[in-house]
């Protein structure tokens, strides 16, 4: 080893140790006489001093030529710091190393920026130095957070008598939800594989096959578009168990988040975790992973909005619409007429609604607001009891259809939750949505889409459902939420062959088709499969939750953008055409597609 320690190992008991240190020069500061330099690796940073006497004339000469992030090794003797120079943000702080040597093991260009800057460099930049950038103490330390959970999870699960097994990258298109990648065969021509969307399929057959704890830490492909908390390539962590339902499964996952809780965030997190069914996250909070850090339901006034002169009210009442509302407790003072007409355009362009009505409480307990005299005094009073109404609130209301209420709602409310800080950045909060809708209907393509993937398996009864309504078809479907993003999302899978050909035919999958895309999973179907059922949750979000990180990028160590480009190595990027003659494969022109 060319060294003996690391940069955060001495301590004040190393005292009078020869030492050799290695590592980048965080800093560098010439005092005249001598010169002080803070070595760094990935462990800390440790206070290196080029001073006689123990310093050799040659060594300090030799020494004015260092400069950021050039690497060295250096040879001392540990010592205490002068008195009133210890630095108590550093665990190294009371130690110095006095330097007797030493070997400059690479130089470094002038960096673009450097590791130890106060001020972030853009993302831009960082993505394209990400060398420079994984320097950065704020990303190891993420990492090692990475490398720590994925360590406490594959524990868990060993300690529960889980196999890990890897599943291919390589395998078959199944076009189901987002795009493929694709990879063209070179050995069979007019062919390709596909990288995984998940390990769904492999394995529930593993499951057939008699595996019946499976636990994979998967790498998972999709060629979508991409949002801050959304990537072409991830990593999750896939698990599926055999004779058990989604109940097993949900408390096999309490144990895991509670131990995570714990272990990273010191909660004593209570078990089992809270439960709500899908209908009732829509009905109270507009989306199926609520943030149940704070409060401000979604309020249902569509009954009095039906008693309204006011068109705007009354239309979507009387339409099949809905009229509801938020109350923004308290905060009526917070509220300029430019911030609410700010928050108008927010939920007009983001979510498509036609407006956003509203009304400030007054210290009488009346609603007030430009639109207050298209209302009779005694349904103000209606709307002011339902919304729970006190002097000082302020009131919002979107009239729509169920849709655009829910969408524009929620993301109101989850805007206001975090600018009126109605909750602290460590709070966490991890609940159950349950009883997700099989299937939702696509009103372009005027068809049915599976809610979560073709092989969940519909409640037991429901399955009269699946040949006279599907609409109201439920799953048996969850999804962990934690902080209002889903980590990870879980079906009790279908084992029944005819079953399955059932949900197929209902998808418009035609027996042709699911033989040629399907086959394999149909064949096991057949063969003796036992009831299962699993989940996967998304490491790159726990990472991100559990971090307190609003971007995912952040949480792994070579990120695409949110155009699916690496800016460091350049990908995607041209091949040589011989590469393309060799697969077969010939780019058109997106003139001539």
């Amino acid at each position: 080893m060319l060294r003996s320690h690391t940069c955060g190992a001495l301590r004040a008991d190393d005292v009078g140790k020869q030492v050799t240190l290695c590592g980048w020069v965080d800093t560098y500061r010439d005092h005249g006489g001598g010169l002080f330099v803070d070595l760094r690796d990935r462990y800390g940073l440790t206070q290196v001093v080029f001073n006689p006497p123990q310093t050799p004339d040659d060594v300090i000469s030799a020494s004015k030529s260092l400069r950021n992030e050039f690497v060295i090794k250096a040879v001392g003797e540990v010592a205490c710091r002068p008195q009133g120079q210890d630095n108590p943000r550093l665990s190294t702080g009371e130690i110095e190393v006095r330097v007797e040597s030493f070997e400059v093991l690479n130089e470094c260009e002038t960096p673009p920026f450097t590791p130890g800057q106060q001020e972030i460099p853009g993302e831009d930049l960082r993505l394209k130095y990400r060398f420079l950038d994984l320097r950065r103490a704020s990303t190891q330390s993420t990492l090692v957070l990475r490398s720590h959970i994925i360590k406490t999870i594959r524990d868990y699960f060993d300690k529960h008598d889980f196999i890990d097994v890897e599943t291919p990258i390589l395998g078959r298109s199944t076009p189901e939800g987002a795009r493929d990648y694709l990879v063209p065969s070179r050995v069979h021509h007019d062919a390709f594989y596909a990288l995984p969307q998940s390990p769904q399929l492999y394995k529930q057959i593993l499951m057939v096959a008699g595996y019946d704890r499976y636990v994979q830490v998967a790498r998972c492909f999709r060629d979508e578009d991409l949002r801050a908390d959304r990537q072409p390539e991830f990593t999750q962590l896939d698990m599926e168990m055999s004779f058990v339902d989604g109940d097993d499964v949900i408390a096999m996952i309490d144990g895991l988040v509670a131990q995570l809780a714990k272990e990273f965030c010191g909660i004593d997190l209570p078990t089992p975790l809270p439960r709500m069914t899908y209908d009732e996250a829509m009905e109270r909070f507009g989306h199926d992973a609520p943030d149940l850090r704070f409060g401000m339901e979604l309020i249902d006034c569509t009954d009095l909005a039906a008693e309204s002169e006011f068109r705007v009210f009354r239309g979507p009442a009387e339409s099949g619409g809905r009229v509801r509302g938020i109350n923004a407790k308290g905060a009526a003072a917070k509220f300029s007429r430019k911030r609410i007409d700010e928050l108008t355009e927010y939920v007009k362009q983001d979510f498509g609604a036609k407006g956003l009505a509203w009304f400030r409480v007054e210290d009488d307990g009346k609603l007030w607001s430009p639109i207050s005299k298209n209302f009779a005094d005694i349904l103000l009073n209606k709307f002011a009891e339902r919304m729970e109404a006190e002097p000082g609130d302020q009131l919002f209301f979107v009239a729509d259809t169920w849709e655009v209420s829910c969408k524009a709602l929620s993301g109101l409310r989850r805007l206001l939750g975090e600018e009126l800080s109605l909750y602290k950045p460590t709070d966490m909060h991890f609940s159950w949505v349950v009883e997700f809708p099989m299937f939702e209907f696509d009103e372009e393509g005027q068809r049915w889409n599976a809610m979560h993937h073709p092989f969940t398996a519909p409640r037991p009864q429901d399955l009269e459902l699946l040949r006279t309504s599907a609409g109201a078809c439920r799953a048996q479907a969850y999804d962990l939420v934690i902080n209002g993003s889903e980590a990870g999302g879980g079906t009790v899978r279908i084992h029944d062959q005819e079953i399955q050909k059932q949900v197929f035919d209902l998808l418009g999958i035609d027996p042709t088709t699911a033989e040629d895309r399907f086959g394999f999973l149909l064949d096991a179907l057949k063969f003796g499969a036992p009831p299962h059922a699993g989940i996967a949750l998304g490491i790159d979000r726990i990472v991100m939750l559990f971090g307190g990180m609003d971007n995912i990028r952040d949480c792994i160590a070579f990120p695409k953008t949110q155009k699916a480009t690496d800016l460091m190595t350049g990908a995607p990027g041209a091949v040589d055409r011989q590469q393309l003659k060799e697969l077969g494969v010939r780019v058109i022109p997106l003139s001539e597609s």
